[in-house]
Order: C-alpha cells, then structure tokens, then sequence
C-alpha cells in the first residue's frame, strides 16, 4: 500500500502529495522520477521526483492539475493509497564537481529544479535560482528557494510578484554582466526551456534541460519518450531526462507533446464531475 500521508494545495492548481514508499525513498535521487496509478483502472503519471525522506521512507511528488489522470489523483485524500508507485526511474542529477550554478525553474518545472538545488547547496555549490510564473497565484514553493539558494530571483509575467517578463530576463542580464558558471540548469514548459538554451548559447555555458515528454511505461519499451538530441534517438526514460539543451530539438519535442492533446482534453472532462464532487466534499 502506497498510502499518502499528507496533500497540501500549493496553489489552485498544483497538489504536493507525500506518499509512504520506503524501497523508492531508499533508492531516490535529485533528476529522477516515480511513476504511478491513482487506482487500477487509472493511467500511468509520470512524476519527478520533488523530495524524500530515507529514514521516513517517504517521497514527494508534486503535481498540476491539468487532466483526468491528474484529476483522479487529486481528489484522493490523506489516508488513502495510490494503486502503484514504481521508481526512481531515469538518471539521477549529475552535480559532481559543479562549483557554481545557475538553476532556472519555470512553473510546475519548480518542482523538477528544487531538489536539484538542494542537492547542489548540500556539496556546497553557489546556486542562483530564477523562477518563473504566469501570474503571483501560480507561484509555488518560492519559501523553499529563497532558503536554500544563495541568490533567488522570482519573476511574474504580469509583474503581480517580483520582477516582471519571463525567466530569460535575469539570466541575460547577469551573463551579459560577466558572471560565469559551471552549468545552467533548465526545467519548465518546453518553449522555456528552448528560450534558456538560446539565451545561454552564445555565452557557451553548459546548458542542461530536464525533459518531460509524452511517457508510458518508463523502461525504454514503448518509445512514446523519444526525444532528438544531438540527431541522435534518445528515450527521456532512461537516457535522460536531462539533456544538453543545446543540442536538443525542441520544435520536435513540442510537436509530439501536442499530438494528443484532444485525447486529453476528453478525459479532462470525464473527470471534471468527480473532481468538483470530491474537492467540495473536501471542502
């Protein structure tokens, strides 16, 4: 039983659930991700990674609310398990030997790039962090930034928080200013994350993207992750899902993840009466 020991609303629309899951806490690191079923009729959601607890036995994964899978998911209640809980999958953050650090995290991405960062603060790397969000009530988990980087910059698209534009801003500014790093890291919406690999590549800072493409079954086997890197196939599951975003190609990336877009809204729908149903109970 994967029983969830605590759900917390981090905004309207994005749910941190901690889930009891002693063989993945033993075993998780910073980059990877877990995947899982709301119950046995429910599709696989792949979900990074966001925090573990050894000693607990527990993992936190964080997610939005965006469709009928992530619906089913959020109206579970603390007390209550997910069907399956498989993981960690994917390759693990590679920090060794960064010194210096440019961590950039755009909305739900935030979840990707704070383990990342605690991990870097733990062997004692600078991390600069730049996080992005659409408007003040889409912001998540700033407190936990602002602590453990040594510089946080926080900007809104409509400047309702922190400095207005998007995360490109800051990033071109301080490299412009002669800053130097060992690595940037991006996670975030794919249209970002291209943007954060242009902005770095005239300046020939490594530039890392964790990739979040249409997955299924997390092994390599059905193919749905592939991504082109370089002009080579890789599979996000178990090559990546950080790539070197300067050789990623992401106008395919971002082509693949529209292809199935109608299905999801469908489901989405499906699901909205069971959602408000169990959210007004909550409530």
């Amino acid at each position: 039983m994967y029983t969830i020991l605590k759900k917390e609303a981090l905004n309207e629309f994005t749910v941190r659930m901690t889930v009891s899951a002693p063989m993945a806490a033993h075993r998780a690191r910073a980059g990877q991700f877990v995947i899982l079923r709301a119950d046995a009729r429910g599709e696989r959601i792949p979900l990074t990674v966001a925090g573990y607890d050894r000693e607990a036995g527990t993992v936190d994964v964080i997610f939005q609310i965006v469709g009928g899978a992530t619906m089913s998911l959020a109206s579970k209640r603390e007390g209550e398990a997910v069907e399956d809980f498989a993981g960690p999958l994917g390759v693990p953050t590679r920090t060794d030997g960064l010194k210096k650090v440019a961590v950039i995290g755009g909305g739900v991405g935030c979840a990707i790039a704070l383990p990342v960062v605690r991990e870097l603060r733990a062997q004692g790397a600078d991390v600069l962090s730049v996080i992005g969000f659409r408007t003040k009530g889409l912001v998540i988990l700033e407190e936990e930034f602002r602590a453990l980087s040594d510089r946080c910059v926080l900007v809104t698209d409509d400047a309702s928080l922190g400095e207005k534009g998007n995360v490109c801003a800051p990033l071109s500014r301080i490299l412009a200013a002669g800053e130097q790093f060992d690595e940037v890291f991006a996670a975030g919406p794919l249209p970002m994350m291209k943007a954060v690999a242009e902005t770095t590549r005239p300046y020939a800072v490594k530039t890392v993207a964790s990739m979040n493409p249409i997955m299924i079954d997390g092994t390599g086997m059905c193919g749905c992750c592939r991504v082109t890197v370089g002009g080579e196939r890789k599979f996000a599951c178990v090559d990546g899902p950080e790539f070197d975003a300067h050789l990623i190609d992401f106008d395919e990336a971002m082509l693949r993840l529209r292809t199935y877009a109608p299905f999801e809204a469908r489901a989405r729908e499906r699901h909205c009466n069971l959602f408000r149903m169990r959210s007004e109970e909550e409530s």
